[in-house]
């Protein structure tokens, strides 16, 4: 064989190895690969093919490589336009990571990966590969800031996978709930009633609050809170607080467990007569203030009500409020204690001698007084007569011999006036005064001054339909019935007389009980016979009929006549 068919049969056996040693690369295999040069962009890197790869220095971000280090690449493409092979880092170890992912999902295991970022609906995983975690599958209680866990590293639970888009759903909520059952179970078969537990308070409600008992959740309910009472559980406890409570009740079948805190401390009512006997003297802090009452903490879990009429002998205090404030140190007396209902009654009141227990001694029935007026009702005026008390004269007090309806016809507020003592109720804490009993009564001896058949002159005062109101010497008033202005007959008194009118009459009718005057304008010329007859007839108008009391008289004078009728100067 000649020298030329020798090289060419050993070129064509060299072709042939060449060719199927590289027949072994496959793409989308995975291969090892050594750097030969690490440039600003690209690392290049031989897998022992014909041609090197080039890979993105990005791949290599997080590790430290060298010229002559190994590692496992991806040949995505054997020969590229350029002629060159396609590698990746990156994409090795995704697929790397994706089939030892799938190994531990089907096994049920468990995944690490850190917190890449916050997305919508939840946060980005790096557990080799990129994962999605839930917000709702973040803890068991959903966070609101899902930022907080963005660089943590956590394990995690794979609860769905979609193998052609390479995509994994993630739970740490599922590995955290586990924890807890393992640790509740562990919890429920060793604690006994009475232990005494450190816990984390983790929610607060209305009635109580949740706390943390390592995986196991008890409810440390409001009324064992504190001996003392409290409008809510956030008024002593927060959450993340940690604190000491004791087991009160552990049902395992239901897996619940009973927390108290006040236990934790001696009950300060055991012996609470004994340290506050009744009418001791107290001091405390105000801690409520209702419109009944306030609160006052005379020690560590003991509070006492003062009731609002405990608060001042003599002062109206409508609301506690008014006068105190919380958190004000104030004294007050024991009044009373319910050791079963946990209650004691206080008074501040007790601390000063009671101004209405000598009242009488200070105001004897019948003495006369002067004060200032200080309020004027529909049914009196109060006058004050020693700082904080008040006596009270009603309107039917005023005058003996005038209708008063309201007291502001005759006083108004800040008017000295002198008045008598006429009653005391001391269990009420009432005066009663009288303005009218510093004069005798007219009406006493009207005999003597009005006799059937007199002649009088007066001034009308009040005009009602009925008839008109005439004032007489004594401050006495007679009534003219319209039936006796005129012998002729009268469709309205106004049409006759009106107020301030200068009227001469005779007196028909005395009635001392009704304590009324009957007076006739036609009448003052008629004879003795006459006279009588008209007395007589004036007699039959009875209150049921047209002739009413003098007392009713003016309640009929209604504001619907105020057109007919004005006050008379005096009552200015």
């Amino acid at each position: 064989m000649s020298d030329t068919a020798v090289a060419e049969s050993a070129n064509t056996e060299l072709s042939a190895l060449i060719d199927e040693h590289f027949r072994e690369f496959k793409e989308g295999s995975i291969v090892n690969g050594t750097i030969l040069d690490i440039r600003p962009q690209v690392v290049v890197v031989d897998i022992g093919y014909k041609s090197e790869g080039a890979i993105p220095v990005s791949e290599f971000e997080d590790e430290e490589i060298e010229v002559g280090d190994e590692v496992e690449v991806l040949l995505e493409r054997l020969e590229d336009d350029e002629g060159l092979i396609v590698l990746s880092k990156e994409k090795a170890a995704h697929k790397q990571n994706w089939e030892k992912i799938m190994q531990v999902y089907e096994a049920g295991g468990l995944v690490k990966g850190k917190v890449k970022g916050a997305v919508k609906g939840g946060l980005m995983v790096n557990v080799g590969v990129e994962a999605f975690l839930p917000g709702s599958q973040v803890d068991i209680i959903p966070p609101r800031d899902l930022t907080e866990y963005v660089g943590n590293v956590y394990e995690f639970k794979i609860v769905k996978v979609n193998d052609d888009r390479k995509n994994l759903v993630l739970s740490r909520r599922e590995v955290i709930e586990a924890e807890r059952s393992e640790l509740r179970q562990k919890f429920l078969q060793t604690v006994t009633v009475g232990d005494k537990v450190v816990g984390q308070v983790k929610n607060i409600t209305d009635f109580g609050a949740f706390v943390d008992l390592e995986g196991m959740d008890g409810l440390l309910h409001i009324t064992d809170m504190s001996w003392g009472r409290i409008a809510h559980p956030s008024e002593m406890l927060r959450v993340s607080q940690e604190l000491e409570v004791q087991i009160l009740d552990v049902d395992r079948e239901k897996e619940r467990v009973s927390l108290g805190l006040k236990q934790m401390t001696d009950n300060p009512w055991a012996d609470i007569e004994a340290r506050f006997p009744i009418a001791a003297e107290v001091s405390g802090k105000v801690t409520k203030l209702l419109p009944y009452g306030a609160f006052i903490e005379i020690e560590k879990g003991v509070e006492g009500l003062v009731h609002v009429s405990e608060l001042s002998w003599v002062k109206r205090i409508t609301r506690p409020s008014d006068v105190l404030e919380i958190d004000q140190e104030i004294k007050a007396v024991v009044l009373g204690i319910s050791i079963e209902e946990q209650k004691i009654s206080l008074g501040v009141r007790q601390l000063e001698e009671n101004p209405w227990s000598e009242i009488e001694a200070r105001y004897p029935i019948g003495k006369e007084i002067k004060g200032e007026v200080r309020n004027l009702t529909a049914y009196g005026a109060f006058v004050g007569l020693e700082e904080g008390i008040d006596g009270m004269i009603h309107v039917s007090d005023l005058s003996w011999t005038r209708k008063i309806n309201h007291p502001s016809e005759m006083l108004k507020k800040s008017d000295e006036v002198e008045a008598v003592v006429l009653s005391i109720d001391k269990e009420n804490q009432r005066v009663s005064l009288g303005i009218k009993q510093l004069d005798n009564d007219p009406w006493s001896d009207i005999d003597g001054k009005f006799k059937v058949g007199d002649k009088v002159t007066g001034t009308v005062a009040k005009i009602a339909s009925f008839g008109a109101f005439v004032s007489l010497d004594g401050d006495i008033d007679g009534l003219i019935h319209i039936s006796q202005l005129s012998e002729e007959h009268v469709e309205r008194v106004k049409d006759v007389l009106k107020v301030a009118d200068e009227v001469e009459a005779r007196v028909i009718k005395v009635d001392k009980i009704e304590r009324r005057i009957g007076l006739s304008i036609k009448a003052v010329a008629y004879s003795d016979d006459q006279l009588q007859k008209e007395s007589a007839s004036f007699e039959t108008l009875r209150p049921s009929s047209d002739l009413v009391g003098l007392e009713q008289a003016f309640n009929l004078a209604t504001s619907d006549e105020s057109e007919e009728w004005s006050p008379s100067p005096e009552e200015e």
